[in-house]
């Protein structure tokens, strides 16, 4: 049974993101942070940080969440492609990218490319036996008609950004800072636009869209992330939105 609060331009659904897209219809666009696959799930590969005295202490954890799967991936995409008229932006590890561009392709979307989310103060592989892990890879699909637009002109699919921001403590294992969600929010979509996050989480992309004049329509199935989720888009409304309604954007055509 989900349960739905409104904040605002915000809507956002506390339950399972297969149950919950069938209420859902005409998106602008997505962007989410999907499960990671299985293989990061093992204890030995995930890494949490946390501030203590000023100092960064390592921590050995595993995900509080299930990984994805195959049949997850390929039901979610045909059903947010299907309400969905512009893009879809998702991050993932970098094997799982050949398997988001087939399930985008598979439901109707056409993929762009992967783009790529660097952090300068990602943990090092501590085992010292390999390099480490310090970016993420953001699969871009379009689905909507005719070529894409986006408000980026010729910049790169490049975006550095340090994990942890201004040394405050994260509310979710995998969360995202907002400045990276910011950007591509601004970068992806329009004031006034609709944006899903069929994987809310604490709720970062929907902080990003409401500052930025966006609406906003997130799902999450645990019941303590919704709950940050609720406060911290909340706090982003009373806030009011960071930027003027009407901002200059260079708009782009695919090249594709």
């Amino acid at each position: 049974m989900s349960e739905t609060v409104v904040i605002g331009n915000a809507t956002l659904i506390h339950g399972d993101c297969m149950d919950a897209l069938d209420a859902i219809s005409n998106i602008d666009h997505i962007i989410t942070d999907p499960p990671y696959e299985a293989e990061a799930h093992s204890k030995g590969l995930r890494v949490s940080g946390k501030q203590e005295n000023g100092e960064r202490s390592v921590e050995m954890a595993e995900l509080d969440f299930p990984p994805m799967t195959e049949e997850l991936r390929r039901m979610m995409s045909a059903a947010a492609v299907a309400r969905c008229g512009g893009w879809f932006l998702a991050f993932c590890q970098a094997e799982a990218v050949p398997l988001w561009r087939d399930a985008h392709n598979a439901a109707g979307a056409k993929y762009m490319r992967p783009m790529v989310w660097i952090k300068p103060d990602g943990a090092p592989q501590f085992t010292g036996d390999r390099p480490g892990m310090g970016y993420e890879s953001i699969v871009a699909s379009w689905c909507g008609k005719g070529r894409s637009v986006w408000n980026g002109g010729g910049k790169h699919g490049v975006f550095n950004y340090p994990h942890r921001e201004n040394n405050l403590p994260k509310q979710h294992m995998t969360q995202k800072p907002v400045s990276l969600m910011s950007e591509l929010v601004s970068l992806f979509s329009n004031v006034g636009q609709t944006i899903l996050d069929p994987f809310m989480g604490s709720g970062t992309t929907g902080v990003a869209a409401v500052r930025q004049g966006r609406r906003f329509v997130g799902i999450e199935v645990d019941r303590r992330h919704f709950d940050t989720a609720c406060r911290r888009i909340e706090a982003a409304q009373a806030q009011g939105q960071l930027i003027p309604h009407e901002m200059p954007k260079q708009v782009q055509e695919s090249l594709v």
